[in-house]
Order: C-alpha cells, then sequence, then structure tokens
C-alpha cells in the first residue's frame, strides 16, 4: 500500500511539473492539453482507471500554485489584476465534481479574484498570515512577503499539497469553525484570507450557517487591529431576513469594503455570485455601501486599496479578587493580593474545579436588612470575585445552599479570563446539580388543562432551578454558561425563551462572551409555523409571544415539542419567566380572569418536555404566589409536599402574604433550587438635581393644562352623544366601551405631560453634563423614549415630494 501511495504522489507530481511549464507559456491550457499531461505523468488514460477527470483538476490547482509563487505578474496596484484574468482565460473550465468535492465544499480561489483579495489585503512585510481553509493554496499563492505563514486545511490529500508548494509554512488540519482553539499556541495572525466552506461543516454534514461559523472563528482569532479578507455566500448581507446574525457577527470591527460579485466561479464549474469583504479588527463603523459587479474586469475599476490599521498589544489579563466591601460605604481597608494568574497554554474544556465546604462560610458583616453575598458552599479554585459586591437579604442569606456534587465542564478561559464570575460559576454549579434529581412519583399530561397527573405507567420529571438574581447580576451570562456546560457535554439542542425579539441579540452576546458563534442561536420565527424546523444542532431563541402562537391546526408550540423530540434532554432557559406569570389566572382590576395563553403554553412545553433542564431566570420569582405558579419543576406541590396541587398551593401561600413567600424561597435555596442576589450600592452617592420652572415655562404648563380640560370635557360629552353613557340619569349604559376611552385619555395625557416636562427640564440637564464633562467625569443618560415608532408613522404619511424636504414636528402635540 505505501509503494502505491508513493507511486501515486510521484506521478501527481510529474504532472504538475509538466503543467507548470505550459503555464508559463503563452498558450491556453485546454482540456486535451490537460489530459495529456496526465496520461503522460501516469502512463495511462482516464478510461484505464490510472486517474479521472477530477484528478486532473485538482492537479492543474496545484500547478497553479506553484507557477504562481514565482510570479508570474506584478501585484502591487490593482490595476495588476487585470494579469490575473488574462491567465484564468486560459484555463480549462472545471465541468466535473467529486462526491469528496461536493462533501466538503472544496471550491478554490479563481486565480483572477485572489489576486484582488491580496491587494485589498493591503499585505505589510512583518505580517503573520493565516488562511483557515487553505485548499490548494489558490488564495495565499499570490502573496510575496510575509513575517510567517499558516495554512490550516481539512482534507489530507491538499494538506499534502499544500507542504510541497509551501514548504516554510506552518501546515495544519483542523476544522476551520474551532481554529480559535486549536490554533490557540500558534502566533495570532495579523491577516487573514478566508474563501470558506459554504454549507458544510465537520460533524454536521449539511450547514447552512457554515461559512458564519468559519468566519466568527477566524475574527476571535485575529490580532485586535489586523485586517481579514473573506469570500462569503452571496446570502450574507444586510437583508432583512439575515440582518440580525450579520450585524452580530461583525458587531465588534470595521468593515471597509463590501463587494458583491456574480458570475466570478465559471471557470471552477458554477455561476454561483459572492461577497467580498474587507473587515479591519477595531472599533465597529458603519457597513459602506456594496459595490456589486459582473467580474473581476470591472470591479477593479471600482475598488479602493485601504491603509491597514496599527495592531493592537493586548496586556496579559489581570486576576479580579478583592475581599468583601461594606454594603453602602466606600470600602477603605486594603485590597487582597491578586492570586497568580496564569495564562491558559489552550483552551481546553475542563472540569470547574472548586472545594465543597462541609461547614457552610462564616456570615459577612450585616447593613440594614442585606448581607453581602458569598457562594456558602463553595471555594472555588481559580474565579474571581463579581465585577460589583453582590448582596442578598438577611433572610436568604442566614441559609445555606446544600453541599453539591455536580462539576460543570467549560473551557478552560471562562475561569482562567474571568468571563464567569464565582457567583456565577455557582449557579451553573448548582442548576447542573438539581437537574440530577427527579420530582418524587411518575406524572401524565393531564388531558385537560395544564396539570400532572399521577400515573404508573408515567415518567419522571427532571427537577429544574430558579435564578432569581437582580439587575447586574448577569442572569443572561449564567443562562448561557448552563447551556454551554449542557453542550460541552453532548446535548447539542437548546430552547432559549424570552420576552421580545430585541433580547435575541442580548442572548448572542451572551453566549459567543463565552466561546459560541451566534450563528448557534437561532430565532424561531426564521420557519414557518407549518414547517418542520430543520435546526439539526443549536440554540433556538423563542419570544413568549411566539410560543403562544397558532394559525389553524398548527402551532409554534407542538412545532418546538416536535424539533426538541420525546428524548429531549437539553436546556429549556425561561430568561424573564415572569411573562408566564400569568398561568394560574386569578383576580383582576376588571374581576376574576383566566390564565394567560403565554403561561400556559410555557407549562405545557414543559408537560411534554420531561426529561428537560428547566431553568428560570427571573428578579421578580418571590415577589408574589403567581409568579411561582409557572415553576412546575421545583416540587412545591404533589407528592411528598404539603400541597397536593398547585390551587393549594396558590390558595394557602397567597393567605400567609409575604411572609410565606419568604419561607418558600428560603427553603428553595436550602433545597439548592433557588438563589436570588442583587447589586451592591457600596460607595454608591447620589444628590437631586432641581429645576425651577420659568414664568414662562409656568405659563406654557398652564395653557396645556387648560387645553386638556376642554379635551376632557368634550370627551365626556362625546361619551354621550355615543351613547356609551346617559348623561339625563348620570348612567353607564356600555362600561366596557367608557373605561377603555378614560383609559386611552389618561395614558396618553400623561405621557403628553411627560414629555412636555422633560423638555423644561432639559437646559438644566444640559448644563450639568457640561460642568461634569469639564470635570473629566463620564455622564450616563437613560432614554425614556426615541420616538421611533411616532417618526416611522409620519414619515410613512409623507409624499416623495414631502420627503425630499423633510419637516417633521415631533413635540408632544402628536399626542393631542
Amino acid at each position: 500500500m505505501s509503494d502505491l501511495f508513493d507511486a501515486a504522489i510521484a506521478a501527481e507530481r510529474r504532472a504538475s511539473t509538466l503543467l507548470c511549464d505550459r503555464l508559463r507559456s503563452t498558450e491556453p491550457i485546454t482540456r486535451a492539453g490537460l489530459n495529456a499531461a496526465m496520461v503522460e505523468a501516469y502512463g495511462g488514460t482516464d478510461a484505464d482507471g490510472f486517474w479521472t477527470q477530477r484528478d486532473s483538476f485538482e492537479i492543474l490547482e496545484h500547478a497553479l500554485a506553484h507557477h504562481l509563487q514565482f510570479g508570474p505578474y506584478p501585484l502591487l496596484k490593482l490595476s495588476d489584476a487585470s494579469a490575473a484574468c488574462d491567465l484564468l482565460e486560459r484555463l480549462p473550465t472545471q465541468t466535473v465534481r467529486s462526491e469528496d468535492q461536493i462533501e466538503w465544499q472544496q471550491f478554490s480561489t479563481p486565480v483572477d479574484l485572489a489576486a484582488v483579495v491580496v491587494l485589498l489585503a493591503n499585505l505589510q512585510n512583518d505580517d503573520i498570515i493565516l488562511e483557515p481553509s487553505a485548499g490548494n493554496g489558490l488564495l495565499v499563492a499570490h502573496c510575496r512577503s510575509y513575517a510567517a505563514l499558516q495554512l490550516n486545511e481539512y482534507a489530507p490529500v491538499r494538506r499534502a499539497r499544500l507542504r510541497h508548494v509551501f514548504p516554510d509554512a506552518v501546515v495544519t488540519g483542523h476544522d476551520g469553525a474551532t481554529i480559535n482553539s486549536t490554533l490557540a499556541n500558534a502566533p495570532r495572525p495579523s491577516l487573514i484570507l478566508m474563501n470558506p466552506p459554504f454549507s458544510r461543516s465537520v460533524g454536521l454534514g449539511a450547514d447552512a450557517h457554515a461559512a458564519v461559523r468559519h468566519l466568527q472563528a477566524a475574527l476571535r482569532r485575529l490580532r485586535s487591529g489586523g485586517r481579514l479578507v473573506a469570500i462569503m455566500p452571496d446570502w450574507f448581507g444586510p437583508s432583512a431576513r439575515m440582518r440580525d446574525l450579520f450585524e452580530t457577527t461583525l458587531r465588534d470591527v470595521s468593515v471597509r469594503t463590501s463587494v458583491r460579485l456574480e458570475k466570478c466561479y465559471l471557470k471552477h464549474g458554477t455561476s454561483i455570485a459572492v461577497r467580498l469583504f474587507v473587515i479591519d479588527k477595531v472599533p465597529g463603523a458603519a457597513v459602506p455601501a456594496t459595490i456589486q459587479r459582473g467580474s473581476i474586469r470591472e470591479l477593479i475599476k471600482a475598488l479602493t486599496i485601504h491603509e491597514r490599521a496599527d495592531l493592537v498589544v493586548t496586556p496579559p489579563v489581570t486576576p479580579k479578587r478583592s475581599s468583601s466591601p461594606s454594603l453602602f460605604r466606600a470600602m477603605k481597608s486594603s485590597r487582597a493580593e491578586p492570586r497568580p494568574y496564569h495564562a491558559p497554554a489552550r483552551n481546553n474544556v475542563l472540569p470547574v474545579s472548586y472545594t465543597p465546604l462541609d461547614t457552610a462560610a462564616p456570615l459577612l458583616d450585616q447593613v440594614g436588612v442585606y448581607l453581602p453575598y458569598r457562594p456558602s458552599r463553595i471555594v472555588f479554585d481559580a474565579a474571581g470575585e463579581h465585577p460589583t459586591a453582590l448582596v442578598e437579604s438577611v433572610a436568604m442569606g442566614s441559609i445555606a445552599a446544600p453541599v453539591p456534587g455536580y462539576v460543570p465542564q467549560l473551557p478552560e478561559r471562562t475561569v482562567s479570563e474571568r468571563l464567569l464570575s464565582a457567583s456565577q460559576l455557582e449557579t451553573v454549579v448548582y442548576a447542573g446539580h438539581s437537574w440530577t434529581q427527579f420530582l418524587p412519583g411518575r406524572f401524565k399530561p393531564s388531558k385537560e388543562g395544564v396539570g400532572l397527573d399521577e400515573a404508573e405507567d408515567g415518567r419522571a420529571y427532571r427537577k429544574g432551578y430558579f435564578l432569581g438574581d437582580g439587575t447586574g447580576a448577569g442572569k443572561g451570562r449564567q443562562v448561557a454558561a448552563c447551556i454551554l456546560d449542557n453542550w460541552l457535554a453532548g446535548r447539542r439542542r437548546n430552547i432559549w425563551i424570552s420576552k421580545n425579539e430585541a433580547l435575541l441579540e442580548d442572548a448572542r452576546r451572551d453566549w459567543t462572551a463565552l466561546g459560541g458563534l451566534a450563528a448557534d442561536i437561532q430565532p424561531l420565527s426564521n420557519w414557518k409555523i407549518d414547517q418542520p424546523i430543520p435546526l439539526d444542532q443549536g440554540v433556538l431563541f423563542v419570544t413568549y409571544p411566539t410560543l403562544r402562537s397558532a394559525r389553524g391546526d398548527h402551532s409554534r408550540l407542538q412545532q418546538l415539542i416536535d424539533w426538541a423530540g420525546d428524548d429531549f434532554e437539553g436546556v429549556i432557559g425561561f430568561d424573564e419567566a415572569h411573562e408566564m406569570g400569568g398561568v394560574a389566572g386569578g383576580e383582576g382590576a376588571l374581576g376574576k380572569k383566566e390564565g394567560s395563553q403565554q403561561g400556559i403554553c410555557g407549562v405545557l412545553l414543559q408537560n411534554n418536555l420531561p426529561g428537560a433542564r428547566v431553568l428560570y431566570a427571573s428578579a421578580t420569582g418571590a415577589s408574589e404566589v403567581n409568579n411561582l405558579a409557572y415553576a412546575v419543576r421545583l416540587g412545591l406541590w404533589g407528592p411528598e409536599t404539603a400541597f397536593s396541587n398547585r390551587e393549594q398551593f396558590i390558595a394557602e401561600i397567597r393567605k400567609g402574604g409575604i411572609a410565606a413567600m419568604e419561607l418558600v424561597a428560603r427553603d428553595l435555596k436550602a433545597l439548592g433550587l433557588y438563589t436570588a442576589r442583587a447589586l451592591s450600592f457600596a460607595g454608591v452617592e447620589y444628590e437631586i438635581l432641581r429645576h425651577e420652572l420659568t414664568p414662562q415655562q409656568i405659563t406654557i404648563y398652564d395653557a396645556y393644562a387648560d387645553a386638556w380640560a376642554i379635551i376632557h370635557r368634550n370627551m365626556e360629552r362625546a361619551l354621550e352623544l355615543t351613547a356609551v353613557v346617559d348623561g339625563l340619569e348620570n348612567a353607564t349604559l356600555n362600561s366596557g366601551a367608557k373605561a377603555a376611552a378614560r383609559s386611552r385619555f389618561e395614558s396618553t395625557k400623561q405621557r403628553f405631560f411627560g414629555q412636555l416636562l422633560l423638555s423644561m427640564k432639559l437646559p438644566t440637564v444640559i448644563a450639568a453634563v457640561e460642568y461634569h464633562l469639564a470635570q473629566g467625569q463620564s455622564v450616563v443618560l437613560q432614554l425614556v423614549t426615541t420616538a421611533e415608532s411616532i417618526l416611522n408613522r409620519r414619515l410613512g404619511d409623507l409624499s416623495p415630494d414631502e420627503r425630499a424636504d423633510l419637516e417633521i414636528d415631533l413635540s408632544p402635540r402628536e399626542y393631542v
């Protein structure tokens, strides 16, 4: 076998040498000429089985990479790329594809497109160049001078060719989507040139987002200030469907050039259109207008080579450790010595090491009704403190959590680089600990309602975990960490449910911060309600309104259950879980009300996936009993509890008021099922900035108050004229219409005066901002509204002539 392999390599090298000689001439290489070279080198024809037509095209690319290494034409300015166009026209069209080529999306870069890529890269003599999917080396073969060359190629045969053409390069064979981890020991590149597979991934097979996974990994690998030039699929752009993924991927970088090219791959056997991006790893700027052309010759006249940014030298990450501060005053004692920090050699997945405490850690000094927070039963070996001190109530702090037995597996850098604090890692430990347990008994979903019925032939339901942290504790980061722990354990289907579509960006931010790819999180709305979800693995992002939606015989809930499968054991993260708080119904302003549909759907999802690892996240978990009615996985009612069902639990706890809720929260923490921390206000000071109304402002306010009084009187008269109320008998004839009208009036009036008062206060606010900026201080302003919806309505009403000369009034008068 070894002799046969050596003979094949020798024949390939002979064919490559013959083709190199023909490339140095100015004659075209026809199919007949290519076949003749192959017959001469291999000693037989393709019909005799000595080689295949696909082999001939691969060896031609191998010879072409050799030829380009000797600089057959200068490549100093964009017009030089026309010589590459001439070379391409001399080559035969590739008309045969192999199964391996299709399997691994091996479509090499045409020489004219490769020349443009290298020119736009603005190569520097000290560049460390990386090509993550190098193929036969046609993209980097144009590069003349550099400090080092790193070539990565997954296919072994192509990898061997790279070593032959580029003997001084470091050649590796990793999955291009994982290079940020697998190449961790290599120097970081300052320039990356890439043409990734568009729709196939290692281990995944068909993968619509393969190119994005490769691009995101490359951007992480690139040095700060470095440049990346990427050939991407045509769909990767700011279109309506892909805008979120596009903007998330390029959020922290600057796109210098954006190009769309048609028919540039005709010589390689496909008419696919592609996009070309020049990206600098510097703080983001607006994406430029896309240049669209049909050929490289047309394109080079429209391009500009941009100057390179300065490379940033990143200092080593230092640990962040602190002693426990007091709660309401700045700490004056000296800080604890930082523990030694060792930079990670690789981003391996390792157990999160910690020491369990048989005796709970001592309580820290109480201030008011709060205690400084500390993990009561865990001491992590390397984790740092939370960036801002955390506290918990005295009632909760006096209860110690149980000794956990679960050890998470996370990427090494999440601990060594303090991507998760000790408090956040504690959540991952206890969530994993609770998910190893099951509720007492076996159950089946009730045929009616949202309950579970005990049944001997039923299934065991896995316990859940409740994260009740307040703002600033990083609930999203903790949800992402819990999903990542399970992802790395092989559970690659997970569900993230949140309040609205705008939070998709936050979810992707937290997921990518821990090492995931933005493309791993896909919104359920990408697929129609009556279609099965083709996503083989990933995190489905679902909003509560989407979860409850249905059309005809199809529902999002059933679509989600079908995707998860009966044996689903992944994480269901209910972010903003209080959105399900209406599942039990109750007394409202207009009397008794039924359970909310989104709460019901949230509970039904839990009931239909008994093996799911359920994580509730809400800052208002223990504030009202209905905010626990959806938490069916905490074991608050049912077998081996004091309450036979949820209805009894709600009725009894409601009688006990807030004190009973506090006891429930304490018991849940003692069982390791609940935690609730909040930010400390240590060192925070505030003072009120008061604005004195001027006589003119008082006059304006009074005039508008009189105007609203007139509107109020006229509205009451309108209610009489429309038979909503009877003015003679002072009786209400339609209570619903009357309540709706008055509610609309009062809410509009409040918004009007809110904006009016805000505008009156602005002179004082602006003066204060200017004063603090002059003192070298930072100023943060919270925007209550951007008036975007009003602006969109007003723009929609304008004619083309009015749009050309915009003059729009967005003042509070809109409400009048």
